[in-house]
């Protein structure tokens, strides 16, 4: 059976790449969560996609003179004191809040969710004695050049999390081998078609794993790399006769939005 992998959490049913929507992954049975790191402006470690921070926070609201701004140019004490919850009712994105899946009762603990830190991550991951995919994405400036592979294994080390629940994955395949290069003990994922451009090849012989864009690659050639004996968990997947399809084919895991559509 596919792992079930929670795309930002249980982004679904709560504020992404929060605590909260790890917990709520964590509590609907996916085998691990996949998160975002960033680097604030003081050289701390968060969770954040978005290089702006106006989709998930209430930003504008806050420091309506620095918008639009990345999360790289705001302190940690200034990111730490965002709203990052209250816009999950308001906006809905996946339609659970009017569906009647997410509560009144529940909707209500969001507001005033923070941007958790990475320890913060590490920490709940352990704590549950669960897993996390944390992916290493391209900083905006002025951190552009920030060494986030070392920092990152320097925090795992500090909070004493190891490979049995961290694993990397990265659309930077150089940083992935950056990371075996100084600890060949943890797992990395090379992320494929993160943008329309990219190619798709599976090639490397670096990379034992690799996680695809489901919409960039046909059934046949997942089926192929399967029988070449390539792992692959393809993402975005949210259907669930879709996520039947990929573990049929033999696929390793699937990155979801809604891990409790997962098959299991």
């Amino acid at each position: 059976m596919a792992t079930i992998i929670a795309h930002r959490g249980a982004r679904s049913l709560a504020p992404e790449n929060t605590l909260a929507a790890a917990r709520k992954a964590h509590a609907v049975g996916a085998d691990l969560w996949e998160t975002d790191v960033a680097v604030t402006a003081d050289d701390h470690l968060v969770l954040m996609h978005d290089d702006a921070m106006m989709r998930t926070t209430d930003v504008a609201s806050v420091f309506p003179k620095r918008i639009p701004a990345p999360f790289s140019t705001y302190t940690l004490a200034e990111i730490r004191a965002l709203d990052a919850g209250s816009w999950f009712a308001r906006d809905d994105p996946f339609g659970q809040v009017a569906s009647g899946a997410v509560g009144t009762e529940e909707i209500a603990t969001y507001r005033g969710e923070k941007v958790p830190t990475l320890r913060e991550a590490y920490e709940l991951t352990l704590a549950l004695d669960w897993a996390l995919n944390l992916e290493l994405k391209a900083q905006p400036e002025p951190k552009s050049t920030f060494d986030v592979v070392a920092a990152v294994l320097d925090l795992a080390d500090e909070v004493g999390i190891g490979p049995d629940h961290l694993l990397f994955s990265s659309a930077n395949h150089m940083w992935l081998k950056a990371v075996k290069h100084r600890r060949p003990e943890f797992e990395v994922q090379a992320i494929l078609g993160l943008f329309p451009d990219d190619p798709i090849s599976f090639d490397d012989p670096f990379f034992a794993a690799y996680n695809p864009r489901v919409t960039r690659v046909s059934a046949a050639e997942l089926a192929t790399q399967v029988a070449r004996g390539i792992k692959l968990n393809p993402y975005t997947v949210n259907d669930p006769e879709e996520m039947q399809r990929l573990v049929e084919i033999g696929v390793a895991g699937i990155i979801t939005d809604f891990p409790q559509r997962g098959p299991r």
